[in-house]
């Protein structure tokens, strides 16, 4: 899974894309797999499929795959390698055909007025 993962990161790093990881391996296993095979991507170190983030996501085994769109709407679960490729191609397609929300023209910024100078007082 990681060599295509991180092929699957460096090919859409200027794209709206974002991998996370749960990883539940005890911290120490964790940090010495992790400097001989490191990831650039976020990952949450959960200890076990029973934390709550797992709970959450239905985490029970490795690997689990959810590929959700820009709403956050889970698409895609349980892809992997070229199914994997394919969904996530399919879901910046369907990002990049939508139209762009119109944007009003800007101003430019406006001076405020200046106030009129005061009279002093008479004494």
């Amino acid at each position: 899974m990681l060599p295509h993962e991180r092929t699957l990161v460096e090919r859409l790093k200027n794209k709206p894309f974002a991998l996370i990881g749960i990883n539940t391996d005890d911290p120490e296993t964790w940090k010495n797999r992790s400097k001989l095979d490191p990831v650039s991507w976020r990952n949450a170190l959960e200890g076990s499929t029973s934390s709550p983030l797992c709970r959450a996501w239905n985490v029970t085994s490795f690997p689990t795959i959810y590929v959700l769109d820009g709403k956050g709407v889970v698409r895609f679960k349980n892809v992997r390698g070229e199914a994997m490729d394919k969904a996530v191609d399919e879901l910046l397609a369907e990002l990049a055909a939508q139209p762009k929300p119109a944007q009003s023209p800007q101003k430019p910024a406006e001076k405020p007025a200046e106030k009129p100078a005061e009279k002093p007082a008479p004494h």
